[in-house]
């Protein structure tokens, strides 16, 4: 058996007890991210991302889904391929498989009913569709599995060790005071989408927020509403961004950051000028500030298409540049500036 992916799998984990298993296997973070979100509102359904194909049999294995979202286009690996290996399986061979596809196409969806896939959709997919071909196939997996009495039993143990290492993985993954993404995960995320834009030519911002004199506000209001200020500006800042596809994460202390795969230079400031505006907008009094009556925020915004593989700290210190001349000039400001200001690395 394969070994489970530790880095390439993260989880969401709903409140109450689930009914719903669903296993994404697809390469692209942003469209695990998408599909999460879409989800995550649904407190019977549990998600599980595999972005590795080498361990989506491996994973399916160990998690034991109630339905399977198979991308066919996957590195090294014909999404087909994996729908056949599910099928041989003693343990997934009937897990339902919805197989998706970049594009409608006749050839291609025959081909996928053939290899043993129930359903094929068009990715991305609407939600209340999605969420439909979902709960039918769950429900059919489980009325199957459920004529069995020793499956209660089994799924029991199943679920209680499975929510045991969600809620592991999801406090690996958060902030505990924010709730935002922590350095650890926005380290992860900033250098799978370098790869990705590495791969595809695609750009990729990244904002540095800074929250200004906070020293001054933490000793004159003290370190409770200090911790109320930072929560405020999290959820500001997670409103600024497009969350099927960003990624809203606490650098650390009053230090947050953003990552926007596909957003260019001015996109990447309009958002950061609307953050900006945002906090100060929540009129949070910062009598010991002396920019502003107000609890406000400097932001660095850097741009760039990636040129080198492992190079993804580079954006994040052209962006950690920008944001210290925006404090050097006066804080509550935005200054952007591409990533090729920086000097390259050295041989």
């Amino acid at each position: 058996m394969l070994p489970i992916p530790d880095t390439d799998t993260y989880f969401a984990l709903p409140e109450p007890l689930h009914s719903t298993m669903v296993l994404l296997v697809d390469d692209q973070y942003m469209v695990g991210e998408a599909i999460r979100r879409a989800l995550m509102s649904e407190p019977d359904i549990a998600f599980h991302f595999c972005a590795d194909p080498a361990q989506a049999l491996a994973v399916a294995v160990q998690t034991r889904p109630t339905v399977i979202l198979q991308d066919l286009v996957l590195p090294g690996v014909n999404g087909l391929t994996l729908v056949e290996a599910y099928r041989a399986h003693p343990v997934t061979r009937d897990i339902p498989i919805i197989v998706l596809s970049t594009k409608e196409d006749a050839a291609i969806k025959s081909a996928a009913f053939t290899a043993g896939a129930n359903d094929y959709l068009v990715k991305l997919p609407e939600t209340i569709e999605l969420i439909a071909r979902i709960r039918y196939h769950s429900r059919s997996y489980l009325a199957m599995l459920q004529r069995d009495e020793a499956y209660q039993a089994l799924r029991k143990s199943q679920q209680q060790l499975l929510e045991s290492n969600l809620e592991l993985r999801r406090l690996t993954n958060s902030d505990g005071l924010t709730g935002l993404g922590n350095r650890r995960y926005f380290d992860e995320y900033l250098s799978a989408e370098w790869e990705r834009g590495l791969r595809e030519g695609r750009e990729v911002s990244v904002l540095m927020v800074d929250v200004d004199h906070f020293k001054t506000f933490n000793d004159g209001y003290g370190h409770v509403p200090g911790d109320e200020a930072l929560k405020q500006v999290a959820r500001t800042l997670l409103a600024s961004c497009d969350r099927s596809s960003g990624l809203a994460a606490r650098f650390g202390g009053e230090e947050f950051c953003l990552v926007l795969p596909g957003t260019p230079l001015g996109g990447g400031r309009l958002i950061a000028e609307k953050l900006r505006r945002a906090v100060e907008s929540l009129q949070i009094p910062h009598e010991g500030s002396p920019t502003s009556p107000w609890l406000t925020v400097s932001v660095g915004v850097s741009a760039g298409v990636p040129h080198a593989s492992g190079m993804s700290s580079k954006i994040v210190e052209c962006a950690d540049v920008n944001l210290y001349e925006a404090k050097r000039l006066g804080r509550n400001r935005v200054v952007a500036g591409v990533l090729t200001s920086l000097p390259p690395d050295p041989l």
